[in-house]
């Protein structure tokens, strides 16, 4: 697991009072930056297939990696990255078969879960890699 803690003044002033749908933007776009940072080269964002949806999927070092993301304003309640139950694994791992199949993908692929947590002084970044595998 691999942590960063950023500072970013700008995203503080937006995240202050904002709503579930505006936090998970300001969380996918938080992971998309790390990734980006990591190497990873993000090919989609919220990709949607019907009612499935997976937040990013990104490829690095030939690896095709689907991205789940989860971020609150604290961890009172728990890592963000608990809330991924068997449910939502099922339905990622189903939204990337689908993907697999239409892009016509030929590589290995991971799932991977990006927790963040966000106060008022930073948000702090938990890459957990292989969090999850389909069966």
């Amino acid at each position: 697991m691999n942590e960063v803690k950023l500072g970013i003044s700008l995203l503080m002033e937006a995240s202050f009072g904002m709503n579930t749908r505006t936090q998970g933007e300001l969380g996918e776009t938080l992971a998309a930056d790390y990734l980006t940072k990591k190497g990873f080269l993000i090919l989609d964002r919220n990709w949607t297939f019907g009612r499935l949806e997976i937040d990013i999927i990104a490829k690095k070092g030939g690896v095709l990696v689907f991205v789940e993301v989860k971020m609150r304003s604290n961890d009172y309640y728990g890592s963000p990255w608990k809330s991924v139950g068997s449910q939502k694994q099922r339905r990622l791992i189903r939204a990337a078969n689908y993907y697999i199949q239409k892009k016509k993908q030929d590589a290995d692929s991971r799932f991977d879960i990006l927790s963040i947590v966000g106060n008022e002084d930073n948000y702090k970044i938990q890459h957990i890699e292989g969090a999850f595998y389909a069966v």
